[in-house]
């Protein structure tokens, strides 16, 4: 990918919009750079925006984005994309025919009891269980819990529908809790 102008009142087009989104997204990392608005139009705040990024990033200061400048935004866009990505998720839970019964012992139990133990820190009426892998008595009554939230038959059977809840649940009070502790702190105690 390359591209050489010099900004001035005929720049205009997708290079521009593409440079502009480039450093919009550069200007999340690195907020001393302006937070443009794609236009496709290279205008006074494109030009303030390529010069800081040579200032910072990328001297000496010259307003053209020849090569060189276009490479090493393009290069600084990639590492922020990097960076501000969300991580990627997890699927815990091999397939919606899958089910677990009480006594079983799987893999696929420590993730499960685990997001017990966290979600038992904040809800009430999660037993306290041991990270184990397999299914005792304390995550029967978790499940059974699980699927008296979801009106089912409380069969301590986990199966999709309970997967889904307890992601849902731990997504909701774990995952994207602002501070789980501060919300129920004498739950942490140790």
């Amino acid at each position: 990918m390359s591209c050489s102008w010099a900004p001035g009142p005929n720049a205009v087009g997708r290079s521009v919009f593409d440079l502009q989104t480039m450093l919009r997204t550069i200007s999340f990392r690195h907020p001393w750079l302006p937070r443009l608005i794609p236009d496709g139009v290279f205008g006074e705040r494109t030009l303030e925006a390529v010069m800081l990024f040579q200032r910072e990033l990328f001297p000496p200061v010259t307003g053209i984005v020849d090569n060189a400048v276009w490479d090493a935004i393009v290069s600084a866009y990639r590492q922020c994309c990097t960076a501000l990505a969300p991580p990627l998720p997890c699927n815990g839970y091999p397939s919606r025919s899958y089910t677990i019964s009480p006594g079983q012992s799987c893999v696929h139990l420590g993730l499960i009891q685990s997001m017990f133990l966290g979600l038992g820190c904040i809800l009430e009426g999660l037993e306290k269980a041991e990270v184990n892998g397999t299914m005792d008595d304390c995550t029967v009554q978790n499940i059974r819990w699980i699927q008296r939230l979801n009106q089912a038959e409380e069969t301590g059977v986990i199966d999709q529908l309970v997967w889904d809840t307890l992601a849902r649940l731990y997504m909701l009070f774990v995952t994207y809790a602002q501070t789980p502790r501060t919300s129920r702190p004498e739950r942490f105690a140790q």
